[in-house]
C-alpha cells in the first residue's frame, strides 16, 4: 500500500486542503474508489476504510494483478468533515455539482478540478455517495443512462438492485455522469446510512466492490455470495410523500415488503402530539427508501416503494 497525496490546495491562514489516497498494485490506473464527497458521509468513509483494510491483507497474501491498480479515497472534503457541515463550509457549494471543475474558479470547482484529473482517466470508477434526502436505502447499484453505461458489468457487484435513471440538466456536473463521459465505467452504490455507521451494509458495500474487482481480474481472491441483481428503472419506484409536517414515527424499514393500506409512517403534531396524518402505502412492493430525521416538512418523500411487476 502507498499513501499518497491526490490533490491539494495551499491556504493562507491554516493547514493545507489536501485529499489522501491508498493505492494499491501496478499497472494500469484500473479503479477508483471514493467515499466522502460531503461532510456528512461518515458511513462512505467508513466503508472505504474497510476496503483498505482488506485490500492491505490481500496484497501481503499476494492476491493482486501485477497489471492493475487500485486507488481508494475515502474522503475528499475533510474540511467540512471537520465541521459536520454536509457542504463547503465558507460558502455551501457541493462539490459533487462541480464536476469536472475548472482550476481557474471557486474553491470547489479547483477541488473538483484536481481530483477529476488523478482519476478521470481510471477504467471503473465507484462513488459511494449519499441521497439529497436524509435517510435509509437498500443496498443497491444506481447508474445513469448516458450513452456510455455499462449496466451488464454491475451486475458483478452481486447486489440484488442496480437502479437506472435518465439524467437530469444538474445531473452533468456530477462525478458520476462526467467519468462516463470520459469513458470510465462509473457506478454510485448507495447503503443503508449516511451520518451514522451500519456496520452490516458497510460490510455488504466493501464485499461487493471486492465481488467486482475480482470479477474484473482486479484481485485474484474470490468473493462468495452475492445476488443475481434485478434491473430497475427508476420509473418503477414509487414515492410516497407526506402532507403535514411534524414529528415523524416509521412504521416499516427498508428491504420490507409492504401492502396497500398498509400504514408505514405516522406524523404528530410537534407539540401537542397529536397525530395529524397516517403514511399509507398506495402500492404493493419492497420498501427500497425511507425518511429518516426525527422531524420532517410537508409534502416531503417519507417512503420510496419498488413496485412488484
Amino acid at each position: 500500500m502507498r499513501e499518497k497525496i491526490v490533490y491539494e490546495l495551499k491556504s493562507l491562514y491554516r493547514d493545507s486542503f489536501r485529499i489522501r489516497g491508498y493505492e494499491f498494485g501496478k499497472g494500469e490506473d484500473s479503479i477508483c474508489v471514493i467515499g466522502s464527497l460531503r461532510g456528512n458521509e461518515v458511513q462512505q468513509m467508513y466503508i472505504c476504510s474497510l476496503l483498505i483494510e482488506r485490500l492491505k491483507q490481500l496484497e501481503s497474501q499476494g492476491y493482486l494483478t501485477n497489471t492493475c491498480k487500485i486507488l481508494v479515497i475515502p474522503c475528499a472534503n475533510t474540511y467540512s468533515l471537520n465541521l459536520e457541515s454536509r457542504f463547503w463550509p465558507s460558502d455551501g457549494t457541493d462539490i459533487n455539482r462541480m464536476f469536472p471543475g475548472y482550476n481557474l474558479g471557486e474553491t470547489t470547482q479547483r477541488i473538483a478540478d484536481g481530483l477529476f484529473e488523478r482519476i478521470k482517466d481510471c477504467k471503473y470508477g465507484v462513488q459511494l455517495t449519499s441521497f439529497y434526502i436524509p435517510g435509509h436505502f437498500s443496498t443497491h447499484v444506481r447508474m445513469m443512462k448516458t450513452g456510455f453505461e455499462d449496466i451488464e458489468e454491475a451486475k458483478h457487484f452481486g447486489l440484488s438492485s442496480i437502479v437506472v435513471r435518465s439524467p437530469r440538466p444538474y445531473d452533468t456536473t456530477t462525478l458520476n455522469y462526467n467519468w462516463q463521459i470520459w469513458c470510465c465505467k462509473a457506478y454510485s452504490l448507495y447503503t443503508k446510512a449516511c451520518e451514522e455507521i451500519d456496520e452490516k451494509t458497510a460490510k455488504e458495500a466493501a464485499e461487493a466492490i471486492l465481488r467486482f474487482m475480482y470479477e474484473k481480474g482486479i484481485i485474484s481472491y474470490p468473493v462468495l455470495g452475492g445476488y443475481k441483481s434485478e434491473i430497475v428503472d427508476e420509473d418503477r419506484m414509487v414515492s410516497i410523500k407526506s402532507s403535514s409536517g411534524g414529528f415523524l414515527k416509521t412504521l416499516v424499514d427498508v428491504d420490507e415488503q409492504v401492502f396497500i393500506g398498509q400504514t408505514l409512517a405516522i406524523i404528530y403534531d410537534p407539540y401537542t402530539h397529536v397525530e395529524l396524518e397516517k403514511i399509507i402505502s398506495s402500492q404493493e412492493g419492497k420498501v427500497f427508501f425511507i425518511h429518516a430525521k426525527s422531524m420532517v416538512y410537508a409534502h416531503t418523500s417519507i417512503v420510496k416503494i419498488k413496485r412488484n411487476i
